[in-house]
């Protein structure tokens, strides 16, 4: 009698959890936890080519949900370990990736810093301001928004660009040698002002690093110290 009753309740409490486990999943409106993190889906790497899988198969078409909480203890701070960076190594590759999709665009070398992009293209467009503005855009859409972007159709310059890819933040005279970099890519088209408050490099008006524009345009040009 003992092992009937052991055998019903066994079973009771497995049909139980199966029924619990088939109502979560059929509701759209029960997020999976990760300690304070509730996400719509399962975590993905930032990088993740494959995305999401959707019901249709497609990829990368899912939208992006992650609401975080703070810790119930008083004083006490939750510590993310493997917090996403920025790589702009990866930028830039995918920089240059996506300016070779645009029309009229044959080559693209790309520089990302801790806060410019400098792009040098090969183009035989026949408005030089308009592929210049695609090609300014389309560094933006992929940098956080307080990067400045030059851009030069003169294959030329890209050499000049290529010896700063071993250098970093810290190298000697870096911001010397770069805004005399952006001085030169300065004479090329660089596309339409972004909006009232910045110019067509992505620098807002009265900002240091607006001063290469402006000086540039007098037809005084001089060296800019910027606060980096």
């Amino acid at each position: 009698m003992r092992k009937t009753l052991l055998a019903v309740t066994l079973g009771t409490a497995v049909t139980l959890a199966g029924c619990a486990q088939m109502g979560q999943d059929n509701n759209t409106d029960v997020y999976k936890r990760s300690g304070n993190t509730m996400n719509v889906t399962d975590r993905n790497d930032l990088y993740n080519e494959r995305g999401v899988p959707n019901g249709d198969d497609t990829r990368m078409n899912n939208f992006g949900y992650v609401r975080h909480q703070q810790s119930p203890v008083r004083g006490d701070a939750n510590l993310y370990n493997n917090m996403p960076t920025f790589n702009r190594e990866r930028a830039a590759d995918l920089i240059s990736k996506l300016c070779t999709q645009l029309p009229n665009v044959k080559d693209v070398a790309t520089l990302v810093t801790d806060e410019e992009v400098l792009i040098v293209y090969d183009t035989d467009t026949k408005n030089r301001q308009e592929t210049a503005d695609q090609v300014k855009k389309t560094a933006l859409s992929v940098v956080p928004r307080y990067y400045h972007v030059y851009v030069a159709d003169d294959p030329r310059l890209m050499k000049d660009i290529e010896r700063f890819g071993r250098l970093d933040s810290n190298s000697r005279n870096i911001d010397q040698i770069i805004d005399a970099t952006i001085q030169r890519m300065l004479k090329y088209p660089q596309g339409r002002k972004l909006s009232d408050g910045e110019n067509e490099n992505g620098e807002m008006i009265n900002e240091t690093n607006d001063r290469l524009d402006r000086d540039f345009h007098d037809g005084t040009p001089k060296p800019a110290k910027m606060n980096r």
